[in-house]
């Protein structure tokens, strides 16, 4: 190698400034900048040839700081700037796009492999080039969202909710971590990370469902043994997937529906899981989010001190009802306030007669301290302890649910009965008393009953028995589960249609708002205010917001202008 006397070039280029900075810059700098030029234009050619992409960054990198320290050594400093952006423009702006599409190595190889150094040396190389961030964060949006939709899209990677939503949260921890790591946790690389995430999610329109079904998934079972703090971290990346939601209404509608079985079930992992995450939801969405949410509490806790009073005044009395007495029934109820649970059509139910003698005792009590209120109950919703004696002294609890107890107690009288003496005994919905004789003869292992011809689908002509032989290793036995599980197609399209007919009401108090204080407005100013105000809760399509100015004109809240037909005024 040639032996450079840095002493000598540093005497040559310091008579050179001293003689004028303009004889330095003229003489010198200009010739230097140029032929550096040349020079790194054709070892960028020769680089990108014989390198990978992250090879290629090293040599780049390793190029730029030479020439500092040469700067450094011999030059003057104002040189440094100038020899910089010669480099960085031969070196990485002429050859960005090149580097970040090279197969097998490029940006989108990095960021499938994981490749956390070369990501960051990329990035701190592009950054200082013109349109080098923005580079890099268009090739990772778009590959953020090529990946996101074959995953949203996918029918097999749907197909089981939790596991759908684990693998949303897996992809936004990783692309978490290269924003943090590799891109200095810069702000619009994590803009439009949120935006890639945000278009993605919304394509299925599953989304809002499942990520409630997750939430209930690891409420119910997921948080056993797990400290207050991990918790807390689980919590915080689901709600990070639901800021993207753009049907914030309809998860409301599952999670209200998916709270209230664990909240009546009698036994959530952790109340102040539910809890917790019912701030997250205030301090995300408002308190009007959350205001019916935390009334189910409320109940819950009221119903609580009710029954302790119930049964402690059932106690005084010497429980003057014989009937309850001698059954040996513990009654708990759960009184619900109509408007803050999930709506439920009451479904006719014959209780057994024992039962309906206790639930009258407390229908008496209740409106005795509560008189105007009207009580219903609501048997879909209720479960059951039942003692069970089977072949061979086996005796077991089942939990189960009410209506699979007003089936069991028939047994009582008879070991045999058909589809249809079932069906008019206790009056239960048809579908109800499918899925419940499914669960009561189907389930391996909970199959207290037979069920002739053996098959999956139950007919009317079938016949169920008292499975005599019924073993289990346990002593408590759970019939069939209220966990939930997803919608099918007709119930999904229902839910869809009562969250339509919610936001009419919600669409039409917006217009009225704003035309209330802007007096007159035109059509679109209109739609696009309604569309930024409800941002928040869902986006309001531009053809029902229109339906609803109609409604709006028909019943005379607001009208017509007389000269312009696209002009409406606010009428007082």
């Amino acid at each position: 190698r040639e032996i450079v006397d840095r002493g000598l070039i540093r005497s040559i280029t310091q008579m050179l400034s001293d003689l004028g900075h303009a004889v330095y810059v003229e003489d010198f700098e200009a010739p230097f900048l140029a032929s550096s030029a040349e020079f790194y234009k054709k070892e960028a050619q020769e680089f990108i040839v014989s390198s990978d992409c992250s090879q290629y960054l090293v040599k780049a990198e390793r190029r730029l700081h030479e020439e500092v320290e040469r700067v450094k050594n011999y030059l003057h400093a104002t040189t440094e700037a100038k020899i910089t952006r010669v480099v960085e423009t031969e070196l990485v702006l002429n050859q960005m796009k090149a580097l970040a599409e090279m197969e097998n190595s490029g940006l989108v190889s990095m960021l499938m492999h994981d490749k956390y150094d070369d990501l960051q040396r990329m990035y701190q190389l592009f950054r200082h080039v013109d349109g080098g961030s923005q580079l890099i964060r268009t090739y990772m949006a778009d590959h953020v969202k090529d990946i996101g939709k074959q995953l949203v899209t996918d029918p097999e990677k749907t197909k089981d909710p939790v596991e759908f939503v684990q693998k949303l949260l897996d992809e936004r921890d990783k692309y978490d971590r290269v924003v943090t790591q590799s891109f200095a946790d810069d702000k619009t690389f994590r803009n439009t990370l949120n935006q890639s995430f945000e278009f993605f999610i919304n394509l299925n329109q599953r989304s809002p469902e499942y990520i409630s079904l997750f939430i209930d998934d690891r409420l119910r079972k997921g948080l056993k043994g797990m400290t207050d703090t991990d918790i807390d971290l689980v919590l915080d990346k689901v709600m990070s997937l639901f800021r993207y939601l753009q049907e914030k209404d309809l998860f409301e509608k599952y999670y209200k529906q998916h709270l209230a079985k664990r909240l009546l079930s009698g036994r959530p992992v952790s109340d102040d899981a539910e809890r917790s995450l019912l701030i997250k939801l205030k301090t995300e969405c408002g308190y009007q989010f959350t205001s019916k949410l935390e009334s189910m509490f409320t109940d819950i806790k009221t119903s609580r001190d009710m029954m302790q009073e119930y049964t402690s005044k059932a106690g005084e009395a010497g429980c003057s009802d014989a009937a309850a007495a001698t059954s040996g029934i513990d009654l708990q109820v759960q009184v619900l306030t109509t408007g803050s649970w999930p709506t439920q059509s009451a479904c006719k139910c014959n209780l057994p007669r024992e039962l309906e003698i206790c639930c009258e005792r407390f229908r008496t009590f209740y409106l005795e301290t509560h008189s105007g209120r009207r009580l219903t109950w609501q048997t879909n919703m209720g479960t059951a302890d039942l003692r069970a004696d089977f072949g061979g002294g086996n005796r077991h609890e089942l939990n189960v649910s009410t209506y699979q107890m007003c089936i069991l107690l028939l047994f009582n009288d008879t070991d045999r009965l058909t589809y249809q003496e079932i069906s008019e005994a206790t009056e239960i919905p048809a579908a109800d008393l499918k899925r419940s004789l499914q669960s009561l003869a189907l389930m391996k292992g909970k199959n207290v009953l037979r069920k002739e011809p053996l098959s999956k689908e139950i007919l009317d002509s079938d016949v169920f028995i008292f499975n005599d032989k019924f073993q289990s290793k346990l002593y408590k036995v759970k019939v069939g589960t209220v966990s939930a599980q997803k919608e099918g197609e007709t119930e999904k399209q229902e839910t869809r249609h009562k969250v339509e007919e919610d936001r009419k009401p919600q669409i039409e108090a917006a217009i009225v708002r704003i035309m209330k204080s802007r007096k007159m407005l035109d059509h679109n100013s209109i739609i696009t205010e309604v569309m930024r105000q409800l941002a928040p809760r869902f986006l309001p399509n531009p053809a029902v917001i229109k339906k609803r100015i109609e409604s709006l004109i028909e019943r005379e809240f607001i009208e017509r202008d007389a000269d312009d037909r696209k002009m409406y005024r606010y009428l007082a």
